[in-house]
């Protein structure tokens, strides 16, 4: 219903659209919106803090595929707050955060700037920030370092894109899959992709990686996930691993009474990261009947609410 009565903004820093910046477009969406705004991006990089609340849903940011948009920053959890002197802390560093339901990106980058530098506290620093559910990115592009991509909770999908940190730079809560995306790590030294926050065994949440490419392109090593919760869920299938994989794939994060309790598992992988002879114990080589929940659209009840990307295209 929400795409029967859609409406259309343009942004473009040359002065040619309805607003020069993504906030300005955002600012004029009524707040308790129900049909489905596109929010066109023309090519350029927007220096600009976005953020999506809760009750604007229905919201598409769509780039052109050619010359995708850049929405950039450079906050860390330790950056301070102009309002009241605070840090603002890894939720508050997003460089786009998305609070609403229903929100699509088609085309788009999303960057965080800040540095990581090796054993400094509060410098998560966020590109992205996924907070609502049912949401839908394709093509995107994520840059950071420390903790990219915040997928914080609800249900999530993510196409063909590339995502690039150094430490933990997919994590949360959230219940996710990542078809066909290429996940870089720019560590130095050993970090790990997915921190993962499932905390009760009876809680859905968890990230499938299908038919996706783990790369790194700095020297270091990465697990494929590091427990952040006792019960942290990740599941790799038909997936090329490079040599960039630790041996052992996967770690409790130090606290081995998560051991018996994390469900890490893997599918049909490839590559010379995918060998399973050193992995650690309690990882999971999965059976058929044990990796089918998790290798479709059906894990995030897909079905019922993704929608065809190329309805919005430029």
């Amino acid at each position: 219903m929400a795409d029967l009565n859609r409406m259309e903004i343009r942004v473009s820093q040359d002065g040619t659209a309805d607003f020069n910046t993504i906030t300005e477009a955002i600012n004029t969406i009524p707040l308790y919106n129900n049909r489905r705004v596109l929010i066109r991006i023309n090519s350029g990089v927007y220096r600009e803090k976005v953020n999506i609340p809760r009750t604007m849903m229905f919201i598409t940011f769509v780039g052109n595929g050619s010359d995708p948009p850049t929405i950039t920053g450079n906050d860390t959890a330790s950056t301070v707050s102009g309002r009241d002197g605070t840090p603002l802390r890894t939720f508050q560093s997003a460089t786009v955060a998305v609070d609403a339901d229903y929100f699509i990106a088609i085309n788009v980058n999303f960057e965080n700037t800040a540095p990581h530098v090796v054993g400094t506290a509060g410098e998560q620093a966020v590109a992205l920030r996924i907070s609502g559910t049912k949401a839908a990115f394709y093509n995107c592009s994520l840059y950071g370092s420390q903790d990219t991509l915040y997928d914080h909770k609800g249900l999530h999908y993510f196409s063909n894109c590339f995502i690039q940190g150094s430490v933990d730079f997919i994590f949360g809560y959230g219940t996710s899959l990542y078809e066909k995306c290429n996940l870089n790590s720019v560590s130095k030294k050993v970090a790990s992709v997915t921190a993962q926050k499932r905390s009760n065994s009876s809680i859905s949440s968890g990230f499938s990686f299908k038919n996706c490419s783990l790369t790194g392109s700095a020297g270091g090593s990465i697990y494929l996930g590091r427990a952040w919760g006792d019960y942290s869920r990740v599941i790799f299938s038909y997936t090329f691993m490079d040599k960039v994989v630790l041996p052992q794939g996967w770690s409790d994060w130090g606290k081995q009474s998560r051991d018996q309790k994390v469900y890490y598992g893997e599918y049909k992988c490839s590559g010379p990261g995918a060998n399973l002879t050193g992995r650690v114990p309690w990882a999971r080589a999965l059976t058929d009947q044990e990796a089918l929940p998790f290798i479709g659209t059906y894990y995030i009840d897909g079905d019922t609410w993704l929608m065809d990307p190329s309805l919005y295209q430029f």
